[in-house]
């Protein structure tokens, strides 16, 4: 049976960090407020926009406000490729797991709209057999249903997958649908988010063989 290499996608597999941090201080600044520092920005990452803006508006002393959500999340979507990059390693080791035969996915809570650009503007569109956005199921990480439907989606099966991400809701969600999971050490999450991964990966060179010991 082919196995499956389920990647998160902020902080795993691209460094969207700079995007998504110039988005948000046009946002404070359209409301009059301060910038945020790259620091600030980064630890805000990993639960979906929402609470990417929930966050933000909260560091400010602002209520939520479903217009400054909407005005973020098209604002984005339209710029998310300015400087967003794919971490150094990531390409060669996507094409290695390729050609040994892993069948890739995606699951991210980030929007799948912003996801698809991202990934169209990027060169990878079409290249993972499927993409769980942040809302494209009624549920999504921590909760492994998220995960799960990802998996089904791109035809693959729990007990021969892999999930791969650098926040606790990506080792969450892997745990509760029965998948070990890898953690991006490279990412944004700090190693304190590691807790129950099957392993720390310090740099993406070191996933195919990993991959390959977790799942002969």
């Amino acid at each position: 049976m082919t196995r499956t290499a389920v990647f998160d996608l902020d902080g795993t597999l691209v460094d969207s960090a700079p995007d998504l941090h110039a988005a948000l201080d046009r946002l404070m600044a359209s409301l009059g407020t301060p910038p945020f520092t790259r620091q600030e920005v980064v630890g805000m990452i990993g639960d979906g926009v929402k609470v990417l803006v929930e966050r933000a508006l909260a560091a400010r002393g602002l209520a939520f406000d479903p217009a400054a959500l909407e005005a973020f999340s098209a604002d984005y979507t339209a710029h998310a490729a300015v400087e967003t990059r794919l971490f150094p390693g990531i390409a060669k080791a996507l094409t290695m797991l390729e050609a040994e035969g892993w069948r890739l996915a995606i699951c991210t809570n980030k929007p799948a709209a912003a996801t698809a650009a991202l990934l169209e503007a990027l060169g990878l569109a079409g290249r993972f057999a499927a993409v769980g956005g942040g809302d494209s199921f009624p549920f999504r990480k921590p909760d492994p249903r998220h995960l799960l439907a990802t998996l089904r989606a791109a035809g693959g099966e729990p007990s021969r997958a892999v999930m791969i991400g650098d926040h606790r809701n990506d080792v969450a969600a892997a745990r509760g649908a029965g998948l070990p999971c890898l953690f991006a050490g490279w990412g944004y999450g700090p190693p304190v988010m590691a807790e129950g991964a099957a392993a720390i990966l310090a740099h993406p060179e070191d996933l195919p063989q990993t991959l390959d010991n977790l799942l002969p």
